[in-house]
């Protein structure tokens, strides 16, 4: 079993250079500088080099700083009749691409997490998290470099909750049946596995009878309902929480 990685920093000058990246998703060197060190431009550099030694930080393409994360990971092709699919990693480019997709899935109100997380996401403009807080996680899946499903992982760094891990998975409807969703939820899953994870859940209204169906047709469990717990269009509707063990 591989343990998640602890954030452990030397220097209190690194901690804030990472804290300063991590909250703003992907920042020009520059205005990291300026920000965080405007008198110490030799000092920037060498802490950003040790950041990035240590597995902290990288740069993106284009020169920008951003949470380094699963860089061992890599992008995976699909091709089926209808449709060919790649599943990879998420990039803070993909921001805005997996927000879109996250509110054209949840626009019904049957998704109340994903709806959250989509919130949380556009509000924070940092797709990635991985702090003394939290550790959040994207994968996504895209056709012609366009997301239309993404898989997301949260999970406290709270230790008595650090076993544990929030899941939400979703697909464009046109691009359903495809095998997408089962794709998505499996490298998902693999990769809360290797991190140390022993069990993902995920919480759904009871009305969502397809995402729950998905669920228990990939070994999920109902664990849990919590009668009228969300108000929907009016209504009552029990929260479902299901689980599976990994």
């Amino acid at each position: 079993m591989t343990l998640r990685r602890p954030l452990e920093f030397d220097h209190d000058d690194r901690k804030v250079l990472y804290e300063y990246v991590e909250e703003h998703g992907s920042v020009a060197p520059d205005e990291a500088q300026t920000d965080c060190l405007p008198h110490d431009p030799g000092g920037f550099r060498h802490h950003v080099a040790i950041l990035r030694r240590n597995g902290h930080l990288e740069r993106t393409p284009d020169g920008q700083l951003q949470v380094a994360i699963d860089t061992d990971e890599v992008a995976e092709e699909f091709d089926r009749e209808e449709v060919s699919f790649r599943v990879r990693p998420a990039r803070q480019a993909d921001l805005t691409g997996i927000v879109g997709a996250m509110r054209q899935v949840v626009e019904d109100g049957s998704y109340i997490v994903a709806e959250t997380v989509a919130q949380e996401v556009d509000h924070d403009q940092a797709l990635l998290r991985h702090n003394e807080l939290e550790s959040r996680m994207f994968f996504v899946a895209t056709v012609d470099d366009e997301v239309v499903g993404w898989v997301h992982l949260r999970s406290p760094e709270l230790a008595k909750l650090a076993h544990t891990a929030e899941l939400t998975v979703g697909v464009l409807e046109e691009y359903r049946d495809n095998g997408i969703g089962s794709h998505l939820l499996q490298r998902g899953l693999e990769w809360a596995a290797s991190r140390g994870f022993e069990k993902v859940y995920q919480s759904l209204p009871a009305t969502n009878e397809e995402a729950i169906a998905f669920l228990e047709g990939h070994g999920w469990a109902i664990e849990a309902v919590r009668e009228d717990h969300y108000v929907i269009d009016g209504d009552y509707v029990d929260e479902t929480m299901l689980a599976v063990d990994l």
